[in-house]
């Protein structure tokens, strides 16, 4: 167990969803599916314009190297494959389909045949299940680590971010999915215990967990601080095994394989029906959304489908997030689709989405006592401005996570975990220009 609790910041909660059982979205009339909707390279279409499709059908195989398959979550008939801006900026392939309302299930739907860990990994390989919890991280890939290396599972359900209660609602909802997911999971991996990490303000949460693993051995609900950022991959391993993973290694270096409790259940629900992901549980809210709900909708489907499932905007919408508001990424338009990884759409209006205005450093170090690695981006934010790549590298400015604890510490309203961002760019020239000079 942690001998002591990483810092953070305590953020205003506003799970307004949390009680809200999943609405599911009437079938839009079109989606738009991304072939890059994981980290690695995009999927390869298999489709092509004026092809039939059906629920669970294929219609992207993986890329070479570290990849996912993309199965289509609705039937229709694909209008056209085009290229599409992504939210950070880059360009992608997208398959787009005009459905047909009948949401006809391809018969290649059927139960994989899992007997032991070569078959597991296999099936979930064909599930097209990524890292569910906002990574995107190919899980085959994850849970394909040499087992005499796995010593604990630990199972996401922190959810710290605000707004977002889609994995709150998997936890009440799915509990027994996410039991008989963990249960596989124990098995296939050989790991000796699995461990649900949840905040402490969500107490039905645990209750549920608690009774859904009671049959489990050797897994266990860990109730944690509700501190932000608590579901942050470090900071949730020590705070549920005490173990550190250490500066620029994974959790599997410390025995510890890390799982989002969405995907947990994403993988049962595979397993047992041999639907692959075609769907997700997306919270809907924010000052700009007239009725905030959880909604469910197929990969694919427009943000703008889902705002208007929730009652339109209740005001001019300034911006619109992929995610919570410490780490989500800004949509460049409102046609802009649900992604694998999406579980929250957030709308924000004028007032929560004007930046404060910034002033000058007064040197009070809330940025430094708020940061869970103990870094000083106050220092980092110099040797930035001085482009000194020698500096940043020994204020360890690459292990920053990005979670923005200093930026919303800070009383001057700096523009901090954006900086810190900027300076690992610094960083990652001057560590090539040093590379270059020692061949």
């Amino acid at each position: 167990m942690a001998l002591f609790r990483l810092n953070g910041v305590h953020l205003k909660h506003h799970k307004n969803t949390a009680k809200m059982s999943p609405e599911r979205i009437t079938t839009p009339k079109t989606i738009i599916i991304p072939m890059s909707m994981h980290i690695g390279a995009p999927a390869t279409p298999v489709v092509k314009a004026g092809d039939e499709v059906k629920v669970g059908q294929l219609i992207a195989e993986a890329g070479n190297g570290l990849s996912s398959p993309i199965y289509s979550g609705v039937s229709g008939t694909v209008k056209k494959i085009d290229e599409m801006v992504t939210s950070v900026g880059g360009m992608t392939t997208t398959v787009i389909i005009e459905t047909d309302g009948e949401q006809t299930v391809h018969e290649s739907v059927t139960p994989p045949s899992v007997t032991n860990r070569e078959e597991f990994l296999a099936a979930i390989g064909r599930s097209g299940i990524v890292g569910l919890g906002g990574a995107g991280f190919p899980t085959p890939v994850k849970l394909g680590a040499d087992v005499s290396q796995i010593e604990t599972i630990v199972v996401n359900g922190a959810e710290c971010e605000p707004y977002i209660t889609s994995d709150t609602r998997t936890m009440i909802d799915d509990a027994s999915l996410v039991a008989d997911g963990i249960s596989m999971l124990m098995k296939y991996l050989e790991a000796k215990e699995c461990v649900v990490g949840i905040e402490k303000n969500k107490p039905e949460c645990i209750v549920s967990m608690r009774r859904a693993l009671e049959k489990v051995e050797g897994a266990e609900v860990r109730p944690l601080p509700s501190i932000y950022p608590q579901g942050g991959e470090k900071v949730l391993v020590y705070h549920t095994t005490g173990k550190v993973i250490k500066e620029g290694a994974l959790p599997i270096s410390c025995g510890v394989i890390v799982i989002n409790c969405t995907t947990v259940a994403a993988i049962a629900k595979f397993v047992r029906t041999g639907m692959p992901l075609v769907e997700k549980c997306v919270t809907v809210d924010g000052s700009a959304v007239t009725t905030p709900k959880n909604v469910i909708a197929p990969i694919g489907t427009p943000v703008m489908d889902l705002v208007e499932f929730c009652g339109g905007f209740s005001e001019p919408p300034r911006k619109v997030i992929y995610g919570g508001p410490m780490m989500g990424i800004a949509l460049p338009d409102m046609s802009s689709p649900v992604l694998k990884q999406t579980n929250a759409i957030l709308v924000f209006g004028r007032r929560d989405a004007t930046p404060p205005e910034a002033h000058a450093c007064i040197r009070c170090g809330k940025c430094v006592s708020s940061c869970p690695f103990g870094l000083s981006p106050c220092d980092i934010s110099r040797a930035y401005a001085k482009q000194d790549g020698e500096a940043l590298e020994k204020l360890r400015v690459n292990i920053c996570m990005e979670c923005g604890c200093c930026s919303y510490a800070c009383p001057a309203k700096r523009n901090i975990v954006q900086t810190n961002k900027l300076a690992k760019g610094v960083l990652r020239k001057y560590q090539m220009s040093k590379k270059e000079a020692g061949k």
